[in-house]
């Protein structure tokens, strides 16, 4: 004959099975946490993020964490977005937000956007030292593919159509608007293309570089990963990106 469990021997297992549980969610949560002592974090860049940003952030990372390898692998926006959810990235640095409660945020770069344009183009434009947006009306924008960040995008020819600009060079396709290609273009003297002030490449005879009056457009950088993160490392990643605040994982 069978061997019959008693409601106390039910309850009994029921419990030790919760037990054996939580102990293995404990483990898997500490083997998560000491990954911070050693391991890799691979991190997500745009194009044209300011000169010294990334070096800075590493150095000051390494102090903390020097058996940690950061692993930087350039992607748009909308890529690493991706590759985050996915698991392919542990740190994503975005030009917008995204409206995803999978994933945490913070602001880590903060840039007021001015203009390149042909200098034969604007020599009548700017005794003030600095151009109004609308002064670029008879100017093509140099624009970067819509695919690599839409809602940065969006808000860009925003801006421009309440200035009264509409116009826009060819369309890239998807290949990425590299320095090269943007400062071709304008120095044609048919186009505009935006830049921060201190922007990492040389800017060549023929063409200058002017602040746009009144701010119109200011470019953040977002770094952004999974809201379930447990690594303490991460958190003193994003913490070395910005200078200003450290983020809580919760």
């Amino acid at each position: 004959a069978g061997t019959t469990m008693t409601p106390a021997g039910e309850l009994l297992l029921g419990e030790a099975r919760a037990v054996i549980a939580r102990t293995d969610h404990a483990v898997a949560s500490i083997k998560q946490l000491s990954a911070s002592d050693a391991g890799v974090l691979r991190l997500g860049a745009p194009l044209e993020l300011p000169s010294g940003f990334l070096p800075d952030a590493m150095r000051k990372f390494a102090q903390t964490h020097p058996a940690v390898e950061i692993h930087v692998r350039h992607l748009s926006s909308s890529a690493q977005l991706a590759a985050v959810g996915s698991g392919d990235l542990d740190v994503a640095l975005l030009r917008a937000r995204p409206i995803d409660e999978t994933v945490d945020s913070v602001p880590v770069v903060e840039e007021e956007l001015g203009v390149l344009v042909a200098t034969s183009a604007v020599k009548d434009l700017t005794a003030s030292g600095s151009i109004r947006l609308e002064q670029m009306k008879d100017l093509a924008w140099v624009p970067f593919p819509r695919s690599d960040s839409p809602v940065w995008f969006d808000e860009i020819t925003a801006v421009l159509r309440s200035h009264g600009i509409s116009r826009t060079t060819s369309d890239l396709g998807d290949q990425p608007l590299i320095a090269e290609v943007k400062l071709a273009a304008v120095q044609s003297g048919h186009a505009f293309a935006f830049a921060p002030p201190q922007w990492s490449q040389p800017v060549p005879d023929g063409i200058s570089w002017y602040p746009l009056a009144r701010r119109p457009l200011v470019r953040r950088t977002w770094a952004t990963w999974l809201a379930t993160s447990r690594r303490q490392d991460l958190a003193h990643l994003v913490a070395a990106l910005d200078q200003h605040s450290a983020p809580t994982l919760h």
